[in-house]
Formats: structure tokens, C-alpha cells, sequence
């Protein structure tokens, strides 16, 4: 990594995860912070507490968060195509672009984006060289028993007996 790179242009440069997550939770909520980022830690008895501790331990879902922080709650312009393999603390925010207000969110508007999001991975698994749903959910041909006739037929039809029938494989080992 190059160590030239002034970070102070990144506005998570200084901001812990609680802080972080305490202003997304004042502006936005836990139920809107669910539906956008569908991490769980915002469903199931959230608290700010519970949610750091989870995120320190989970690098893509605090990745996910510091990106929504940074391109909602900051409204910042999404970053270059080489900036965006990094992860948002290590990110470059280009000069002269400042953060501007929190964007409005609804959770209508996150039905939306989900259905969207869907849609596009539909479409995604559908493509060249992929299976579709429809070809997913059949069942696979039925194959031939080649032990048909054999002491397994014969211990499925008649719950109770043992597989090998009477004869007890073991029965001549020396003990």
C-alpha cells in the first residue's frame, strides 16, 4: 500500500464505528439502517453496543456500513473504479468534493431497491453458460437401481429387518 496517500481526505479518517453508527442511528434508525444494508445486527435487538461489537468482528459488514455512511449519510459522489476495490477507510476522496446532507431514505424506497437488486441478480444467474430457476427446480432424471433384486430392496420393503436379511456378516468373526 502506499504510505504517501493523505487519508485526512477520507471522511472516515478519525471516526470510530460508534460514532459512525450512533449519527447513521440518530439520522436514519435501525429499522432503515435493516432494510438498506439487510445486516442482522440492525434487526435483532439492536443497540449501538451490540451492532459495534458485531461490525469490529465482521470486516464485510462494517465495509458495507462505512460505505453507506460515506455515499448516503455523506452524499458523496461514488468512487473512481480503482478507488472502489479498496475499502472505504482506505478510500481517496478526491479534492474539492465535500460531504453534503444526508440523503432522504424511506423504506419504500428500499422495497424498491431490493426488488431492483433481485431483479438484476435474476437476470445475472439467468445469463450465458447459467441455469435458470426453471432448469434449477427440476429434478434430476431417475437413474436405474443397479441393486435392484438385491437385500437393501428387500430391508426397504419390509421395514424392521436388518439389511443383510437372516445372515449376520460378522457372524464368523473370531472375537
Amino acid at each position: 500500500m502506499d504510505h504517501d496517500i493523505n487519508y485526512k481526505s477520507n471522511p472516515l479518517h478519525g471516526v470510530s464505528l460508534k460514532t459512525m453508527l450512533t449519527e447513521l442511528v440518530d439520522h436514519y434508525g435501525f429499522e432503515i439502517l435493516y432494510a438498506y444494508l439487510y445486516i442482522n445486527c440492525f434487526k435483532t435487538n439492536p443497540s449501538i453496543v451490540s451492532s459495534v461489537k458485531f461490525l469490529n468482528n465482521t470486516d464485510w459488514a462494517r465495509e458495507n456500513v462505512e460505505g453507506f455512511y460515506l455515499y448516503q449519510f455523506k452524499s458523496l459522489p461514488r468512487a473512481s473504479a480503482e478507488q472502489f476495490l479498496l475499502p472505504p477507510r482506505d478510500r481517496v476522496i478526491p479534492a474539492g468534493q465535500v460531504p453534503g446532507p444526508p440523503a432522504e431514505l424511506s423504506l419504500e424506497d428500499a422495497e424498491k431497491l431490493r426488488a431492483k437488486r433481485a431483479k438484476k441478480a435474476d437476470g445475472f444467474r439467468s445469463g450465458p453458460g447459467r441455469s435458470t430457476a426453471a432448469q434449477r427446480s427440476r429434478t434430476p432424471p431417475r437413474r436405474e437401481n443397479k441393486y435392484a433384486g438385491s437385500a437393501t430392496d428387500e430391508a426397504v420393503k419390509t421395514p424392521g429387518t436388518p439389511i443383510w436379511g437372516d445372515a449376520d456378516p460378522w457372524g464368523n468373526s473370531k472375537h
